[in-house]
């Protein structure tokens, strides 16, 4: 098949390169089957050669190339010749390059061109078998213009098969606009292949048409393949562009700088994209009020902005543009639309409130309170109900005390000015106040320095008939402490606000919590009825509040508070509230004492502490006194007294010479910590005096049994030796006194002459007692940790030594008394010359302390 004057393609060099260069590409893809087609010898230029079925290799091929310049090769597989093309030695080959650049896939189809050397018989011959072969159409895509006025039916192009030179070919198409919506649109002539178009066509209904054209012979056996043959619809510039919306509402602030952006329009055209048809451009053609101009708009992107900074929404809240589209790039040929933009001019605080009038004058009665005195206006020019409307109002000066408030109506943006506390007309007549007014919103305003308008508002109070006046509510008295029963001091005082005397004005006490006075009822003067001790608990701090009640003749009352404060005397003495201490002698070397004085500091401290001028009862200058503070000092010791409880008298004198005498007990204890140290049975009176501890005291009772025990046991010994043979020599009877100087040794038992052994151990103290070479031994002796008080039982008195008479107390550290080498001995020799044996014996008593 052929088609009528097809225009031939030039090759440049630059594309035969990219050919030569996806051929070598072609080696390294893969490829597909190889396709074979009969061709004659000699192909014309834009000759159909064949098709191929391009699905089969690659279905998602974007992009289709041939190896071969002379051969072109289109989407549904056909393979058209480029340029005239001669098949010598009669066979050709060439490659079809298929390539997806999404999925990244190449694949090569080779074709193969043989020379067709079998001829067919003349046409109309019955007997002639025919057979099916790839025969080549025509398919050169035609176009149809738009809205084309004809005539109609109107010849678009022929349709032509090579079979119809050897046979009877009969034409016929299908598809949309033959047999299919839009029905009867094309047709084609059954024998020459003449298609038709019969009417006018739109392309924004439909752009192009893909067709279907059959080849036939008369008995209905098909020489060719279907051939697809699209009809593309060439555009008309018969469609107006047309804006997205109309009118526009946009808003912008005013007294915004030049250059912001208002807002953006839009505008679409249904002719065909990217050409000259919908190719637009926009313009303001007018905007209302006219001036300033204050707008511009892009012409290709259409966004508005602002030129100008001088917008007032005070004087021109609105502007009304007029905009237009035009297509054909603004061209005075193309279709253009109109569209209206309405820009709303946003208020911002730029106006100050302003009060209508300067200055104001009202009254009010004088103790009113929660009352409304006055209404203040305002004018302001900005957006009503707006934070840039709304009215704060400030009372500025003039309400020192509070007796103001205002408020804003949030309907009607006034200011309601109201009393709070009621005012008093004896103090202030009339009082002055300047009050300010700014907006919820800041101001904004470039135009002018002041941020806040002011007015003076004036309030005359007026005079009423009111009652006494308690003023100030709590009244203060002074009164000396141990002020004489019955003495008249000042009381509380109230007054007529109006003539400000406090005549006829009578008092009484609502309140006394203990009646320590009484009020006067004409005067209000107080009488003391009880003894004022500022000491005692009926006095906080020393203060004490009565509440009165004044009234004046007509019956109107006021209360009021009179404190009385009770002002101190220097009736009290310092005195030491802790008068026993404890110290620790291998530890510490000192006590604090401490002294208090319940009168005032002006009556108290510093004190002065002193001993008594006999320093022989305090020790003989044994203790001292050294100041510590104003109320303290210590108390120490020296020349190393001994161990025991002593009882100080420790005077102390305030600032004004008032002194008391305190005994302090003063415990001198071998103790790590006071708490450590044992209670003492009696203290300590002099220097000299030693007082007997309880382990003595035990010894000396022990001792004496014991001692019974022995006089007892000799005793026995003496009845029951007269039973028995005397034993001693005839010249123990010379009756001469043998002193021998001589100790009869001892050891830890007691023998008595019956022969019994006795021991104590609970004491610390052992009796020995015996009868050795004519001798009688007594032994006591005390360890651990006791004291020994004394060596010898009989009287009351404390053995520090034991040696010529010299009485010497050795204390020893860790609460141990030890006595070293402390031996008391006395030995006695009797010799009887009795001639009666047992009549007379010899005694020898031995008394060992340890």
């Amino acid at each position: 098949m052929a088609a009528n004057g097809p225009e031939h393609f030039r090759i440049t060099a630059g594309f035969r390169l990219l050919l030569l260069t996806l051929l070598v590409l072609s080696f390294s893809c893969e490829a597909c089957k190889r396709v074979t087609l009969s061709v004659p010898s000699k192909l014309e230029a834009e000759t159909f050669v064949g098709r191929v079925n391009l699905d089969e290799c690659l279905p998602s091929a974007n992009i289709i190339h041939s190896s071969d310049p002379h051969f072109r090769i289109f989407k549904d597989g056909s393979v058209y010749t480029t340029n005239p093309v001669v098949l010598s030695p009669e066979k050709r080959m060439f490659t079809i390059l298929l390539s997806n650049t999404e999925k990244r896939e190449q694949k090569n189809l080779v074709v193969l061109l043989e020379y067709q050397k079998k001829v067919l018989k003349k046409r109309h011959l019955r007997e002639t078998v025919l057979k099916r072969a790839k025969r080549r159409w025509a398919p050169i895509p035609c176009s149809l213009q738009e809205n084309s006025l004809g005539p109609f039916p109107m010849l678009l192009q022929q349709v032509q098969s090579d079979s119809a030179q050897n046979y009877t070919v009969y034409y016929s198409i299908r598809g949309p606009g033959v047999d299919q919506e839009p029905l009867n649109l094309f047709y084609i002539e059954r024998d020459t292949g003449n298609l038709f178009v019969t009417r006018p066509v739109d392309r924004e209904k439909c752009a192009s048409y893909e067709i279907i054209a059959y080849a036939s012979t008369p008995d209905g056996y098909s020489v060719d393949l279907p051939l697809p043959l699209e009809i593309r619809v060439e555009d008309e510039n018969d469609n107006y562009p047309i804006f997205t919306e109309n009118p526009y509402q946009f808003e912008v602030l005013e007294n915004c700088g030049a250059g912001t952006t208002v807002g953006q329009v839009c505008a679409t055209d249904a002719d065909e994209p990217d050409t000259m048809h919908t190719r637009l451009k926009y313009s303001i053609i007018e905007q209302q009020p006219p001036s300033p101009i204050l707008f511009s708009i892009h012409p290709v992107t259409g966004v508005i902005i602002t030129t100008s900074s001088r917008s007032d929404r005070e004087l021109v809240d609105k502007y009304k543009l007029t905009l237009k589209v035009q297509d054909m790039n603004g061209q005075y040929f193309g279709l253009s639309t109109k569209s209206t933009c309405i820009i709303s001019v946003g208020d911002v605080n730029d106006n100050l409130p302003i009060f209508t009038r300067a200055s104001y004058v009202t009254e009010v009665e004088e103790n009113k309170s929660n009352v409304e005195i006055l209404r203040l206006s305002v004018e302001d020019k900005d957006l009503i109900n707006t934070p840039n409307w709304r009215a704060n109002y400030t009372i500025l000066r003039g309400n020192e005390n509070g007796n103001f408030h205002i408020v804003t109506d949030p309907k009607t943006n006034e200011g309601i000015l109201c009393v709070v506390k009621g005012l008093n007309y004896e103090e202030a007549r009339q009082v002055v106040l300047q009050i300010g007014v700014t907006n919820q919103a800041p101001y904004s305003g470039s135009g002018s320095s002041k941020t806040i308008s002011t007015t003076t508002v004036t309030v005359n109070v007026k005079d009423q008939d009111e009652g006494p006046e308690c003023s100030p509510q709590m009244q203060t008295v002074h009164v000396k402490e141990n002020t004489a029963l019955g003495t008249q001091v000042t009381g509380y005082k109230a007054y007529d606000p109006e003539t400000r005397s406090s005549s006829g004005i009578r008092y009484q006490a609502l309140n006394d919590p203990t009646g320590l006075f009484t009020v006067d009822e004409t005067s209000g003067s107080l009488k003391i009825r009880r003894s004022l001790d500022r000491e005692s608990n009926t006095f906080r701090q020393g203060l004490y509040n009565i509440t009165v009640r004044a009234a004046d003749n007509g019956g109107r009352t006021c209360t009021g508070t009179l404190r009385v404060v009770v002002d101190d005397v220097n009736d009290n003495g310092p005195s030491i509230p802790t008068t026993k201490v404890i110290i620790c002698k291998t530890q510490m070397g000192s006590a604090e004492i401490v002294a208090v004085d319940p009168d005032e500091p002006i009556n108290g401290p510093p004190f002065e502490f002193t001993l008594p001028s006999n320093n022989e009862r305090v020790g003989g200058g044994t203790w001292r006194l050294s100041k510590i503070n104003d109320t303290a000092t210590r108390i120490s010791f020296r020349n190393d007294p001994a161990f025991g409880i002593y009882e100080i008298p420790v005077s102390v004198r305030d600032r004004l010479g008032l002194s008391t005498t305190s005994v302090v007990s003063v415990d001198l204890c071998d103790c790590v910590v006071p708490s450590e140290c044992r209670s003492r049975t009696s203290p300590i009176r002099g220097a000299n005096d030693v007082t007997l501890g309880k382990w003595a005291i035990l010894a000396m009772i022990l001792g004496a049994a014991l001692l019974s025990c022995i006089l007892f046991t000799l005793v026995c010994g003496t009845s029951g030796s007269s039973q028995t043979k005397k034993t001693f020599p005839d010249d123990l009877a010379q009756q001469n006194l043998i002193v021998s100087n001589t100790e009869a040794p001892g050891d830890d038992r007691v023998y008595c002459t019956n022969g019994l052994t006795t021991q104590n151990v609970s004491t610390g103290c052992t009796l020995i007692s015996g009868a050795k070479n004519g001798q009688e031994s007594f032994e006591m002796i005390k360890g651990g940790h006791q004291t020994l008080e004394s060596c010898q039982g009989g009287g009351h008195h404390t053995l520090d030594s034991c040696r010529g008479g010299h009485h010497t107390l050795d204390s020893c550290r860790g609460g141990q008394v030890e006595l070293d080498n402390c031996k008391y001995t006395y030995s006695e020799w009797q010799n009887f010359t009795q001639p009666r044996l047992g009549e007379e014996s010899i005694r020898g008593h031995t008394l060992v302390k340890n």
